[in-house]
């Protein structure tokens, strides 16, 4: 039996699927992922800082022109559209095979598919608020504004939902995401590298039948998996979902 056919057994066994995602799971969307050869990382930034830096609370705070300039060129992908990941996750939702998506990704391109069931553990790009007032804004509001958004209530920043370096990830995100991992019976991991904590030492609380790794590199948590694909995620999703549909 290949790869593909024992993943699609299992996603047919399976009634909890659990999908814990990273930026590998949307590069096939044309969003640049962050660790990989062409990631966001392996540039140099811009003005001499480097892109963990300008994407960090206390930059925001200092310079929030530079973030935000760095933000809207590197970050904000509003034209991409979902992929077969992002499909096939939101048909076995709707199926009722998949309880839960848990990812890393600010892109919002798994509601964008019709999956309703995520948890977003850092954030998301379409939810922005008003640092002074509280008010919200979507992602069409800051795009239409340049340099720095400001709210039209009390002049504030706005400033993006998503958590940067130096802030905690939200504590009720957390124990959904723990919550999920415990009750499934499948976790599917794909498009991660599994180096960024804490999010990825919460899949040390699955407990369930398998768990699959698709990642194009290796990862630390390996010899822990059941299944190790390294082919693009989307086609093998491709894969399974065509497998689906001819049966």
């Amino acid at each position: 039996m290949d790869k593909v056919d024992q993943l699609a057994g299992w996603i047919e066994q399976s009634q909890r699927i659990v999908f814990f995602g990273g930026a590998g799971t949307s590069t096939e969307s044309g969003i640049p992922d962050f660790r990989s050869a062409q990631g966001l990382y392996s540039e140099s930034g811009q003005r001499g800082y480097s892109p963990e830096e300008m994407l960090s609370h206390r930059f925001f705070q200092r310079e929030p022109e530079l973030f935000y300039e760095f933000y809207r060129t590197r970050l904000l992908h509003p034209d991409a559209q979902p992929n077969s990941v992002h499909h096939l996750l939101a048909e076995l939702e709707h199926e009722g095979k998949l309880s839960a998506i848990i990812t890393q990704n600010i892109d919002g391109l798994h509601q964008k598919a019709g999956s309703r069931h995520v948890l977003e553990l850092h954030g998301s790009v379409h939810r922005n608020y008003c640092i002074s007032c509280g008010h919200t804004y979507s992602l069409d509001d800051v795009l239409a504004q340049e340099g720095i958004p400001r709210c039209p209530v009390d002049h504030g920043i706005i400033r993006p939902d998503v958590v940067l370096y130096g802030e905690s990830l939200d504590s009720d995100v957390i124990g959904n995401t723990v919550a999920a991992l415990g009750e499934a019976d499948l976790l599917i991991i794909g498009g991660t590298s599994l180096t960024v904590y804490p999010a990825a030492s919460f899949i040390q609380y699955f407990r369930g039948n398998y768990t699959v790794l698709m990642n194009a590199s290796a990862t630390a948590h390996d010899r822990h998996a059941d299944l190790i694909i390294t082919e693009p995620i989307g086609q093998i999703m491709e894969q399974i979902r065509q497998r689906r549909y001819s049966r």
